[in-house]
């Protein structure tokens, strides 16, 4: 049996990849820190306990999924084009980087429409959390990043207790395969300065960090 290691352990040297880009970071000179990986694997969990600890702001890419009218057929043949990282870059990348405050309106798959608009306040640091983040039209603009991800069984465990299973059968027959082709065709974790594999981690909670 593989020995559980302590979750804020297992996960140092990824934060402190992350803190050596915070360090480098200024207001005239805004950086992001990408965290990319399979889902269950824990990257919002890990996004969410080095923002806890670096005291900055998390941006999301499941704000940022397609709506309806632009899932053609040619958009979804090309890997990791599910997610729609040109309204990402315009309205979340672009103005971080210039010193900018940071608006957009939240894309939900769950219902299918755009939520109310959300603002971030200008900031030196911050990070970028979600499948996807490295994709190739996004990769260039951080300062560094993090790959995290887990055995199939762990992913398999942690989705079904985190959305049951009935929703865990979308997850099988959708979004893990678009996912795994993604990873497969860019291949993320080699341009990560970091990878994290939390399977054997143990679990998060007492950290007050998001499921």
């Amino acid at each position: 049996m593989t020995e559980e290691i302590d979750y804020a352990s297992g996960c140092t040297p990824a934060l402190e990849l992350a803190r050596q880009i915070q360090q480098k970071a200024s207001a005239h000179a805004p950086l992001l820190f990408a965290v990319d990986g399979r889902c269950g694997s824990g990257k919002s969990t890990f996004a969410a306990f080095a923002a806890q600890t670096l005291h900055c702001p998390v941006f999301h890419l499941d704000d940022f999924f397609l709506p309806p009218e632009l899932r053609t057929p040619a958009r979804l043949a090309g890997a990791g084009e599910n997610i729609h990282h040109e309204r990402f870059r315009h309205e979340v990348i672009e103005p971080f980087l210039r010193g900018q405050d940071v608006c957009f309106r939240p894309f939900s798959c769950r219902i299918g429409a755009f939520g109310e608009p959300c603002v971030t306040p200008a900031v030196p640091f911050a990070i970028v959390e979600g499948s996807y983040a490295l994709h190739p039209a996004l990769r260039r603009f951080y300062a560094g990043c993090v790959f995290v991800t887990c055995r199939p069984e762990i992913q398999r465990s942690r989705l079904l207790l985190r959305v049951g299973k009935a929703r865990f059968a979308d997850f099988e027959t959708r979004w893990i395969p678009l996912e795994e082709r993604y990873i497969s065709v860019c291949r993320p974790e080699l341009f990560a300065g970091c990878i994290l594999d939390t399977g054997n981690f143990s679990s998060p909670q007492s950290l007050c960090c998001a499921p």
